[in-house]
């Protein structure tokens, strides 16, 4: 790799760990290439209200986590059908999800 990033699998795994020591519930939903693959967060509480989050490149160059997509309480499969087409798309990413209160805080924004 040629930047000082985790691979993504530690990176994962720190989330999972922190999450599961703090009494959430963290998950591998879908694995992705074990060392560059790209990081997709769903942020959940309860299996409610999830929240997308994905590293995006910024202007000055660095990579943070977004809030891409919310879950619309009124229409689930949108979202699911999102996470789907993300897959069709870079089938090398990572789905892993975060069922905590706050869940954004275990995730490096």
């Amino acid at each position: 790799m040629s930047d000082n990033r985790l691979p993504a699998h530690v990176e994962i795994a720190g989330m999972i760990r922190s999450v599961q020591a703090a009494g959430g519930f963290a998950t591998v939903l879908h694995k992705g290439e074990r060392d560059a693959g790209a990081i997709c967060v769903i942020a959940t509480h309860n299996g409610h209200n999830s929240t997308l989050w994905e590293r995006m490149p910024q202007l000055d160059g660095s990579r943070k986590f977004v809030a891409t997509k919310t879950q619309d309480t009124e229409n689930k499969t949108d979202f699911e059908e999102y996470l789907a087409r993300r897959l069709r798309q870079d089938p090398d990413s990572w789905q892993i999800e975060l069922d905590i209160e706050n869940a954004e805080r275990f995730i490096a924004v």
